[in-house]
């Protein structure tokens, strides 16, 4: 539902809030303390594992059912297809036509969504919670069976091409650091696909392939429902028990290879952009496994380098040496968060630069800034402010039901339980300046990197374009 370039947007605003600002004015020492939402999981016979998290804060519920399929998951041939299927989703069923699922929710005064990552897709809702059983129907309903007609299908599939077109084709800068760039620094087809989908892939679906699609992905074994509110665990477990126990276990087709050799040298390319005024590079340097010992300093050096105008990147690019417009960034940067990752992920540098600057010059800036954090480390200050936004922002999310749902349902998803949602604030706060520094000495290096410059079309060959576009 929601598109690629709106989630872009949402992640950029919830990472320069007011929320930085309060901190870098009062830095704090970071205590450990750790704190944890009455929490319990069950799983059903026929393999949908249901979580729930009390919070009777107030008479509602947040509620995500995330599906064990993503960009990098779907198959050889059917680029965009989970993308494709989340709007799919929002079609209707046999029983429920399209526009039920919302006028029931929203109805109620709730709200809904659904949302497509590397891997997983989600579908959310929050209400109050005399809409819980209606909610709870309709979800069983469209993991049964879906409207499954040439109309719904062609319908959508216009729908997310527009999206391309909108976000990729007819946008400056097209989301390569988003696209382009995984696609040079990994070789193997699940991580270097395009996401968003080929036309030619998404044009040549047939409503038979959308079907088995479904059937393959779309099954309660491959499935985890988390709800959050003003609920009991007892209660939930019942209803899930009715509303979706009858439903089938289905055969899912097995997890893709989703390792990579290891890089031997830097990827360095160039691309024009006939759109963009201003030229920009995107840096991926590829991360550790997310349970690997380095992964939680990799996510602190990954904020520290890129999180608002106090990271250490926008200090050295714009403010000091005044050789860039503007800097983001991160691990698992724009479409994820450093801790909700399944496979292989990238710290990513999103830099736009003046026409002025050279990428030589733009790049020598760069790496003096990762020389200073590898031979220096992070002040404690700094890591002390990064530190406590990171936890902030962590704990903002598990406070909103919508959202703690959201987590608790991709966590159980990767790994089977939901320990890691409750660990990572008391974990985030024992990373030191001597852990960043080791870190970053051992993968922010130039042999672990790809590096896409992104050039504006020169106005003569632009204007040639366009004239013969116009032909």
């Amino acid at each position: 539902m929601e598109n690629v370039m709106e989630k872009i947007m949402k992640a950029f605003h919830r990472k320069h809030g007011w929320v930085l600002l309060f901190l870098t004015a009062f830095p704090t020492l970071i205590v450990a303390q750790q704190w944890k939402a009455p929490t319990t999981l069950k799983k059903l016979a026929n393999g949908l594992t249901v979580v729930v998290s009390e919070d009777h804060s107030a008479p509602t519920f947040g509620i995500c059912v995330s599906y064990g399929i993503g960009f990098r998951l779907e198959p050889e041939g059917r680029t965009g297809f989970a993308h494709l299927f989340e709007h799919m989703m929002f079609e209707g069923t046999p029983n429920a036509p399209k526009g039920v699922l919302m006028r029931v929710i929203e109805g109620g005064g709730g709200d809904l969504n659904g949302d497509t990552r590397y891997d997983f897709t989600e579908y959310i809702e929050t209400a109050p919670v005399s809409a819980l059983d209606p909610v709870l129907w309709i979800e069983a309903d469209r993991m049964k069976t879906l409207d499954f007609s040439a109309k719904n299908l062609e319908n959508q599939r216009n729908v997310v091409e527009e999206e391309v077109r909108v976000n990729v084709l007819n946008s400056p800068y097209g989301l390569f650091f988003a696209i382009d760039l995984p696609g040079k620094a990994y070789d193997t087809y699940p991580n270097a696909h395009n996401f968003y989908g080929e036309f030619k892939d998404l044009d040549s679906a047939k409503i038979e392939d959308v079907q088995k699609f479904y059937e393959q992905y779309y099954a309660p074994n491959n499935a985890v429902m988390a709800i959050v509110g003003d609920v009991q665990p007892d209660e939930i477990f019942a209803k899930a028990e009715k509303y979706f126990g009858a439903i089938p276990e289905r055969s899912t087709p097995p997890r893709p290879n989703l390792e990579e050799g290891p890089q031997q040298a830097e990827r360095r390319s160039t691309e024009t952009d006939k759109l963009a005024k201003v030229p920009a590079i995107a840096v991926g340097y590829r991360m550790p496994p997310r349970h690997s010992p380095d992964a939680l300093a990799g996510a602190v050096t990954g904020e520290l380098l890129h999180n608002g105008q106090a990271s250490l990147l926008y200090q050295a690019l714009v403010k000091e040496k005044q050789v860039a417009l503007s800097v983001d960034g991160g691990v698992n940067w724009p479409l994820g968060t450093p801790f909700e990752y399944n496979g292989p992920t990238l710290m990513v540098s999103f830099v736009v630069y003046p026409p002025n600057v050279t990428e030589d010059q733009l790049l020598a800036a760069y790496d003096g800034t990762i020389k200073t954090l590898i031979d220096k480390g992070p002040s404690q200050r700094d890591l002390d402010r990064i530190v406590a936004k990171m936890r902030s922002d962590w704990y903002d999310q598990l406070e909103m039901p919508l959202s703690r749902a959201s987590v608790l349902s991709h966590a159980v998803l990767f790994d089977g339980n939901f320990d890691m949602v409750y660990e990572i604030p008391e974990e985030l706060a024992k990373v030191t300046p001597a852990q960043v520094r080791a870190f970053a000495a051992k993968y922010l290096v130039s042999t672990n990197r790809t590096i896409i410059n992104r050039v504006p079309l020169p106005a003569d060959k632009s204007e040639q374009k366009q004239s013969g576009a116009q032909q």
